[in-house]
C-alpha cells in the first residue's frame, strides 16, 4: 500500500499499486475511457466526479445509444451512492446512470427518468 494525494483534490489515499486488482477503485465501473496519459490516481470523490461528468456527455447522445453503453454495466454489484443515487431528505434518488442502466421504464414518473 502507497500513501498518495490526488491530484485533483490532494486529499489523501492509500493506493495499491503493487497489486491493481486489489485498488479501491476497482469498487467503481470501467466507465471512462482508458487514458494512456495518466500517470498519477485520483480519490474517490474526484473519480466519481471525472465518471458522471463523462456521462453528462452520453446523456446528450440519443437514448439508443446510451441504453448501448449501459447495458454492459448492467449486472455490476452494488449501488454506488453518487453514481446510481444521492440521498435527499433521508430517500434514495436513482440517477438517470442507474435507470439506464436497469434498461426499461417503470411508468413511476421517476425524478431522473431518461426515458420520458
Amino acid at each position: 500500500m502507497t500513501q498518495i494525494n490526488c491530484t485533483q483534490c490532494n486529499a489523501a489515499l492509500t493506493c495499491n499499486v503493487t497489486d491493481i486488482s486489489a485498488c479501491w477503485c476497482n469498487e467503481l465501473p470501467a466507465i471512462l475511457p482508458l487514458d494512456l496519459n495518466a500517470t498519477s490516481c485520483l480519490c474517490r470523490n474526484c473519480t466519481l466526479a471525472k465518471i458522471n461528468t463523462y456521462l453528462q456527455s452520453l446523456y446528450s447522445q440519443p437514448i439508443k445509444i446510451q441504453l448501448a453503453f449501459a447495458k454492459q454495466f448492467k449486472n455490476n454489484g452494488e449501488l454506488i451512492e453518487g453514481l446510481d443515487y444521492t440521498m435527499q431528505n433521508s430517500y434514495m434518488v436513482f440517477s438517470k446512470w442507474y435507470f439506464l442502466k436497469r434498461g426499461t421504464c417503470c411508468k413511476n414518473g421517476c425524478k431522473n427518468c431518461p426515458y420520458s
